[in-house]
Formats: C-alpha cells, structure tokens, sequence
C-alpha cells in the first residue's frame, strides 16, 4: 500500500548543457542504471502515492523512461527556474494533501533511510518546508543556510549574495526539499522572476515562507556525499566511484571476497551469495544472480545473467543474458552469447563460443568450438573445432545433439540437422543428414596415399 501523506516530485528539464552531449542528463547512467531511473528506484522504497517527474520540452526519451518507472510526467514547456519547475507538477498533485518530497534528477546518490528521516523531521516539526543540508569544508560555489538561535532556517543566502560572515558558513542547501503540499504551490505562485536572470527559484520560496511567519527547518545530511550534484562528467564519474564503492562494501560484508576491489566493477542490482570469489578487472553489469562459493575472473564480464552456486566462470571469458547451472566451468576466453542455458556440471572451455545454445547436464566442449542455434542433451562431448553450421544465408536453423552422443574433432554439423541419442560422429566429418541413435556417422572422403609425390614435387620446384 501507498504512503497517502506523501507525494514525491523530480525535476528533470534542465538542459544539461555543462554534460556536453546530445543525450539528457537523466539519461546517463551511473552504476548501470539512468540517472532518472535511480533516483526514481529510490523514491519508490518511500512509496508515495503520487510519483511526479516534470520534463523539458522534446524529451520524450526521458518521459518514457519516468513513465516505465510508474510515474507520472508532465512538461516544463520554458525553463524558467527551478520555482517554475515545480509549479509544473500542481496539476499532477490535484487533491493531493500531505508531505511533498521535491529533488532533482541529478542528485542520485540519495540514500532512502536519509529521505526517511528527512520526511519525519519535517512531520515531527510541523515545518512549512524542511531541507537537506550538508557541511562542507570548501562550501564555495553552494547557496549557505542561514540558521536562527532556535535552529530554525532563516535564509537561504547563494554565493555571489553573501557577505564576509555568510561566506564563512559551511552548510549549504542541497536543493532536496520536503513541504506541506497546501502551501508549497501557494508561495511558488507568489515568487518573482530574477532581473537578472528572469527565472524564478525555489530557494525563494522558502525565503517567501521565512518572510510570512512559517517555520522552516534543515537536516544536516551524515555524509556529504550522499548530496552531491551531477553537473558534467566529472562529476558523474566521481558519483560512479561512491556509488561503486557502496556496492562493493555491501557485497564485502555479505561475505562476498573481491580481490582487489578498486578493480572489479559490479552494478547496483548485481547479488552475489557468499563465499564466492571475485578476481581483477572482473566486470558484473545489469541485474544478475550470482550463487554461492563461485569463481570469477580475472579479466571476465558477465552481464544479465542468472548463474548457479559453485560456478568457475574464468581468465577473459564473456557470459551475457544466460542461465548458467550448478557447478558450470566456462573459460578461459569462452564466449556465451544471449539466450544460453547451460546445465549443471557442464563444461565450456577455451574459446568456445555458443549462441541461444542449450547445453544439457554433465556436457562437455572443451575447447576451440562454435554451438550456434543448438540443443544438446546431457552428457554428450563436443570435440575440439566443432561447428554448427546454423546460417545458409538467408534463415538460421537448428542443430539437436541427443543425449550422450559423441561429436568428434573438427565436425561440420550442416543445420537442420539431429544427431541421435548415444551416437557418433568421426573427426573431420562434414554431416548434412541426421544420424540415428547409436550410429557411428562418417562424412568424410576415403583416404588416398600417393607415394613418392613429395620428392617428386621437390624435383619439378628445382626444375
């Protein structure tokens, strides 16, 4: 069930220009996830019963994005500040009474036990607005929070407006908001445009409020970074590193060993079991389910897969959009494409590449193979150099490997084609017609010695 006192809202329509790319802000990601779509992921833990994200003009990537996320959309069609921002979001809170949790799309490293405790400051004080602030050592740059004797907020005063005793304040405002929704729109609508700039600004609402008698309080954040701004890709890579870092420090205390972890890149929605092991430059991206006491790396990239318990995934091999069994060896340098399911206690070893392959239980290609469009039963051996020959230029086609057959080396297996339970295929075969269970299969041109043709080629090349 919905929190019905809370409606949360993010502003999204800014430009984006210091990013210096024609993608929006919200759209590049940060631990493999879109900016917006992180911080949407956070509001949801709060689960508020209005989710707004207002928009710029164009930005129908980004509306898709919040819609998909569960949240509702509506366009800042000027971008004329961060107060006309949020007066976009009124019609999309219309009848709605309670708390108003307001941040920006480029504020993502927000933790949700922060927002909650900001959310019950606001509520247990009765504030007209509550804010996040932080301390900072070098707070240049960053609008100070001005406080009164009872603690309360008096001012919010931006660098370039502050006098000699502003400038040595070191809490600065965070631009993350909670309000009481019947007079956030009401003072917003009263705020003038900047003569210098014509944009009108939220921190003047809540210098309006302070002006007409309201109470308004701040929450000093425990770590500054959690409020870090996402202005250009500086600083989009220095939030890469915390939000990393998080990720890493949880897998860690969950029992997880990373092997030099400052080297090992593991995404947010990564889950990993305990006693696994993870080598160097190891790379984990996307959702992925890795099970207990595995090995994996160095050197290895696995993206969007679900990987069983005990499984050795090794030295530069590459697993993508796959289901890997129990107690599965995959490397050194394999390949495994999209839609691979690969059973327990199979084997796919040195550069062995398979695609939308189904592997059975207890097989084995060792080495140096390709397994395109194939399904093969449990405890069958795939020789070294074996091909399924599944394009013919036009369409793919399938190759079924039975149960317990036996592919010798440097096979050519021509899809469509089946290869029954328990049978054989000789070394150097090229198979164009299914082989019955149990058949020893030949497809290969009888052997033919010619004697004597060596030293005779020698005499014709010095002739």
């Amino acid at each position: 069930m919905g929190n019905e006192m809370l409606g949360c809202v993010v502003l999204a329509a800014g430009e984006s220009t210091r990013m210096k790319s024609a993608v929006s802000k919200a759209l590049h990601t940060l631990c493999g996830a879109p900016l917006l779509a992180r911080v949407l992921r956070t509001l949801r833990e709060l689960a508020p019963s209005r989710l707004v994200v207002v928009v710029g003009p164009d930005a129908d990537e980004v509306e898709g994005l919040a819609r998909a996320q569960g949240a509702a959309t509506c366009v800042q069609q000027e971008r004329l500040g961060t107060g006309h921002a949020t007066l976009q979001a009124e019609d999309a809170l219309e009848g709605f009474e309670g708390v108003v949790l307001l941040t920006c799309v480029d504020v993502p490293l927000l933790r949700v036990e922060t927002l909650r405790a900001l959310i019950a400051r606001h509520r247990d004080r009765a504030a007209a607005a509550t804010l996040l602030s932080a301390q900072y050592d070098d707070p240049t740059g960053y609008g100070r929070v001005v406080r009164g004797s009872d603690g309360s907020v008096r001012a919010i005063v931006e660098q370039r407006d502050a006098n000699n005793e502003t400038h040595r304040i070191r809490e600065i405002n965070s631009s993350v908001y909670c309000f009481d929704s019947r007079l956030l729109f009401q003072f917003a609508r009263q705020v003038g445009a900047s003569a210098a700039t014509g944009e009108q600004y939220l921190t003047d609402v809540i210098g309006l409020m302070v002006s007409r008698g309201e109470r308004v309080e701040a929450m000093m954040v425990g770590d500054p970074a959690e409020i870090a701004g996402i202005n250009n890709r500086v600083q989009l890579a220095e939030a890469e590193r915390v939000l990393r870092d998080r990720v890493r420090e949880r897998l860690m205390l969950a029992g997880v060993t990373l092997v030099d972890p400052a080297t090992i890149y593991i995404d947010e929605d990564v889950e990993i079991g305990r006693d696994t092991t993870v080598w160097p430059c190891s790379f984990i991206r996307g959702k992925c389910v890795i099970g207990t006491g595995c090995e994996i790396g160095p050197h290895v990239t696995i993206e969007e897969c679900e990987v069983g318990d005990r499984v050795r995934v090794i030295h530069g091999s590459f697993v993508r959009a796959s289901r890997i069994g129990d107690e599965v060896s995959i490397g050194p340098f394999a390949h495994v494409r999209a839609d691979s399911d690969i059973g327990p206690r199979a084997r796919v070893g040195s550069h062995v590449e398979l695609k939308a392959a189904r592997i059975g239980g207890g097989t084995k290609a060792s080495h140096f193979a390709y397994l395109g469009d194939v399904r093969i039963g449990p405890g069958s051996n795939i020789g070294a150099g074996t091909v399924t020959c599944n394009y013919d230029g036009v369409r793919k086609h399938q190759t079924i490997i039975e149960d317990g057959a036996f592919i010798g080396s440097n096979a050519s297996l021509v899809a469509p084609v089946t290869i029954g339970a328990g049978a054989y295929v000789a070394a150097g075969s090229t198979i164009t017609q299914d082989v019955p269970s149990g058949a020893l299969a030949v497809g290969r041109g009888k052997q033919r010695n010619i004697e004597g043709w060596a030293s005779r080629k020698g005499k014709r090349t010095e002739d």
